[in-house]
């Protein structure tokens, strides 16, 4: 039962990944997004990028171009806000979770039409102990808020196709 829910599974995600992309669509470019978050986390465009160019490029048939002139799409914006709050109080009013949600602003657009396709917000959050381990429990749940975000903005670019 399981070995037919995971073949099934791997079928449904092979066929969505990169089928649906038009077939004049070859290439695409990913810049490093402006961070104006002001998060104090120097590597979140870096992560960011790194989590766009695997959902684009990795696990689809596009290409990565280095220029967006040379590009038949290209995905761009900026990491606009960053909140890392708590989530959940304990019985002694210290929080022990924390959230962390950022926000970016992106567009996305085929280089041959003169209007993006989409301009729009997209936000991912995450929770992490703050008891446990707050320095490495931040930046993990940081990078599954990106994960997120690059989800979200790959699928929305894939559905429109």
């Amino acid at each position: 039962m399981i070995a037919a829910a995971l073949l099934i599974t791997g079928c449904v995600s092979y066929s969505f990944t990169g089928t649906s992309i038009p077939s004049d669509v070859r290439t695409i470019h990913i810049p490093f997004f402006p961070d104006r978050s002001q998060s104090g986390l120097g590597d979140l465009s870096e992560q960011l990028n790194r989590a766009l160019v695997n959902r684009f490029v990795n696990q689809s048939r596009l290409s990565l171009s280095d220029e967006q002139d040379g590009a038949d799409a290209f995905v761009e914006g900026s990491i606009q806000s960053y909140r890392n709050r708590p989530f959940s109080i304990a019985g002694d009013q210290q929080a022990n979770l924390n959230e962390i949600q950022i926000t970016i602003q992106a567009t996305f657009q085929y280089a041959k039409d003169e209007e993006p396709l989409w301009t729009k917000s997209f936000s991912g959050s995450a929770t992490y102990d703050v008891l446990e381990d707050p320095v490495d429990g931040e930046l993990e749940a940081a990078a599954a808020a990106l994960q997120q975000i690059s989800n979200n903005m790959f699928n929305d670019a894939v559905s429109s196709w």
